[in-house]
């Protein structure tokens, strides 16, 4: 006998309480001082959150679908390695202090616009010949590995000090995001949502495969050119806002995919998106008022996400 399932707008609307449940308890657990300072210094760190869970959410969740694999993630493409590649030159050619002292908002325009414009490239590159989309991500795979090579390269050339600094910038942090930044970023992924409304029936058909879309009548060729922009742009963004967080999209993703009973992405990408919140918000809740912040968030999420990621390479092995 089939189990019944709930309808995806009731476990939606389950994850969206959760959401804002967690939310709610880690702007009030412990407040101690004025309300008007802890909630403002909070709230900031909750648009930070839930803009990156948003962003990583759906830009995963995108890349499985166009690619067809729920193991690869944006990451695969190389932004994380790249960021530390930029962080690494920074520090190598100005030093650890002038580093610490660079405007946040000019990091935040030189670290997202390297990794658009490398995006662009690799993708202008990808249609210009016709070339297929696994070669693409190949492309980002060994790109990914020079700029780690390279970033490896400088951090042993630079003095113990500057490498301290460097590694503050390594691992991703909600705790000083410039509220300026959070309004531009805020804009941006907008934007990049916006563009995917018309597209959501369509990404139902690439979730078949190439050759079904094609036949079904969905420009591939352009459907996933789109598609590609929005992911480069929301990885960029959010790279360049907190700093890398490889599992993380994986994690979610494959948990949308685990407790909602449809495939469509109007369902799905909320999902997957209110998954992320649900995990930064109350992993941060309780890294800070459990652990006294004695790890970093980013460490937790990586962790459950390699652990997530070995547990789909060993099923996929199994059958």
């Amino acid at each position: 006998m089939a189990r019944p399932s709930l309808h995806p707008a009731l476990v939606l609307a389950i994850l969206a309480i959760l959401a804002l449940g967690c939310i709610a308890l880690f702007m009030t657990i412990n407040v101690r001082g004025a309300w008007d300072f802890v909630l403002g210094f909070r709230g900031r760190k909750v648009w930070g959150m839930v803009l990156v869970g948003h962003a990583i959410a759906v830009s995963t969740v995108l890349f499985q679908t166009i690619t067809s694999n729920r193991i690869l993630t944006p990451a695969l493409m190389g932004f994380d390695s790249l960021y530390q590649l930029i962080q690494t030159t920074l520090v190598f050619f100005l030093g650890g202090l002038a580093f610490a002292t660079i405007d946040p908002q000019v990091r935040f325009l030189v670290d997202a616009g390297a990794m658009v414009l490398l995006s662009t490239l690799l993708f202008r590159w990808l249609f210009s010949g016709g070339r297929s989309l696994y070669l693409l991500v190949l492309a980002g795979i060994v790109f990914g590995v020079l700029f780690r090579s390279l970033a490896n390269l400088m951090q042993r050339l630079i003095n113990p000090n500057d490498f301290v600094i460097l590694q503050d910038a390594m691992f991703a942090s909600f705790n000083a995001i410039e509220p300026t930044l959070l309004v531009v970023a805020s804009v941006v992924i907008a934007a990049a949502s916006a563009l995917l409304l018309p597209l959501l029936s369509r990404l139902d058909v690439l979730a078949l495969g190439r050759e079904p879309a094609i036949s079904l009548g969905v420009d591939h060729k352009r459907t996933v050119g789109m598609v590609l922009v929005v992911i480069a742009v929301m990885v960029s963004v959010s790279t360049a806002l907190v700093g890398p967080v490889l599992f993380f999209g994986l994690l979610v993703a494959n948990l949308a995919y685990l407790i909602m009973p449809t495939y469509r992405h109007a369902y799905i990408l909320p999902a997957a998106v209110l998954l992320g919140i649900i995990a930064l918000v109350g992993g941060q809740t309780v890294l800070e008022h459990v652990f006294g912040f004695n790890t970093a968030l980013a460490i937790i999420i990586e962790f459950a996400g390699g652990l997530v990621f070995l547990f789909l390479l060993l099923r996929g092995a199994a059958r």
